[in-house]
């Protein structure tokens, strides 16, 4: 069973919130994030990313920016753009994107069902990229980007959804990005019981994105646990999602030569798995086993033939077969995650992406269909993992709307 609880949330005051909510901490490199805080001082990437307050020459994992982010969430606090909530509560969220909306619980998940694979991955995390977020979450004492999570899908959870919405939101904005934003409280106790029944119902929750905030914030929980004792630390920030609002989009590949390869050459050995067929237009597959490429300023259609298929659950992803049999087979690259040769650039940049990146410094290019939840699922069920940036979910949730004190 699942524990997922309410928690007393830490948010914009009204009227702040559209000023307030950033894309995750990770989005930006160092310099994109300073030119976002300069342009709106209010923005939560100016705590997210603390060093925004510092001259470049500051080392960015100092000890004085994790202090400035902790001073300034106090200050927030104290100066009213922030409200603590005195009541412990569940929240949906609703972001809506080109008209099209998905709607989560906000809650706390439980660290031991982390540790436990209730909560199930489905890729690897490094401790290097976890040491920040660590050292984050223990200067402030406060978890502040929440980890996307997905549940499969109930008609009771999608009946109290609807239900709720249609009840005036707390928050309604707009952000710049075109992304509507619309949030409700969950406060009434036989509501906050409702959900807390529906997901102790369920034997599995899984990390659709932020697998490395989520090991953090759980190691954070692990190091402050004391055995018989319910602290707020062995809980962690979530928003968790019904399957049926959920939409990946496809992760597409750009990779920077041919491997020795002449196209003719490539084209003849790709020949091998796929039957080829020219497009006079980008090629966006429209099913599994269809492979969009570009290359030489032209497109063409892959279709995976049938003695390449495979009903594995790992193995019979389009992005495996195509890493097995193309991107190490016939171009050598063998880890994707440190290989300089290949790059990644997710659907929400679209196709002509693609083609200008083989303009700059791309050979060729590979639009791939979108990994499908159910296949997430279906590898995370046994315990296994997906290969580097099999899926892009769109839209990012945004950071600064829920903060929650551990």
């Amino acid at each position: 069973m699942a524990v997922v609880r309410p928690f007393a949330a830490i948010m914009p005051a009204q009227g702040m919130e559209d000023k307030i909510a950033a894309l995750p901490y990770d989005v930006y490199n160092r310099e994109e994030a300073k030119k976002v805080v300069m342009a709106n001082p209010d923005s939560f990437l100016r705590i997210d990313r603390a060093e925004t307050n510092f001259d470049d020459e500051v080392d960015i994992y100092s000890a004085e920016v994790y202090e400035k982010a902790d001073e300034l969430i106090k200050e927030w606090i104290k100066d009213g753009k922030f409200v603590e909530s005195d009541k412990k509560c569940f929240y949906l969220y609703r972001e809506i994107m080109d008209g099209r909306g998905q709607t989560g619980i906000v809650g706390c998940a439980s660290v031991m069902d982390y540790k436990n694979n209730i909560i199930k991955k489905h890729e690897n995390t490094l401790a290097a990229k976890e040491a920040d977020r660590i050292r984050h979450i223990d200067t402030t004492n406060i978890q502040t980007g929440p980890i996307f999570l997905a549940f499969r899908s109930s008609e009771e959870i999608d009946t109290f959804i609807e239900r709720k919405t249609a009840d005036k939101p707390y928050f309604d904005f707009v952000s710049e990005d075109g992304i509507g934003h619309m949030v409700w409280v969950i406060d009434d106790d036989k509501d906050i019981e409702f959900v807390e029944e529906a997901f102790a119902s369920m034997n599995a929750i899984y990390i659709a994105d932020g697998h490395h905030r989520c090991a953090s914030a759980c190691r954070v929980g692990e190091q402050r646990h004391e055995d018989g004792v319910d602290k707020e630390s062995d809980y962690f920030l979530s928003v968790l999602f019904p399957e049926n609002q959920l939409k990946i989009m496809d992760y597409n590949r750009v990779v920077r030569d041919l491997n020795g390869y002449s196209t003719e050459e490539f084209l003849e050995e790709m020949d091998t798995y796929f039957e080829i067929s020219d497009s006079d237009e980008a090629v966006s597959p429209s099913h599994k086993g269809e492979i969009g490429m570009y290359l030489d300023n032209n497109w063409y259609r892959l279709e995976l033939k049938a003695e390449w298929k495979d009903d594995d659950a790992v193995e019979g992803l389009d992005v495996s077969i195509l890493q097995k049999y193309v991107l190490d087979g016939l171009l050598d690259i063998k880890d994707p995650k440190t290989d300089s040769r290949i790059d990644f650039v997710g659907g929400i940049r679209g196709l002509k992406e693609l083609e200008r990146r083989c303009s700059l410094d791309g050979k060729l290019a590979f639009a791939m269909f979108p990994t499908d939840i159910k296949e997430l699922f279906a590898v995370a069920d046994e315990n296994r993992l997906m290969p580097p940036k099999s899926t892009w979910f769109e839209p990012k949730l945004r950071s600064g709307i829920f903060l929650h004190r551990i």
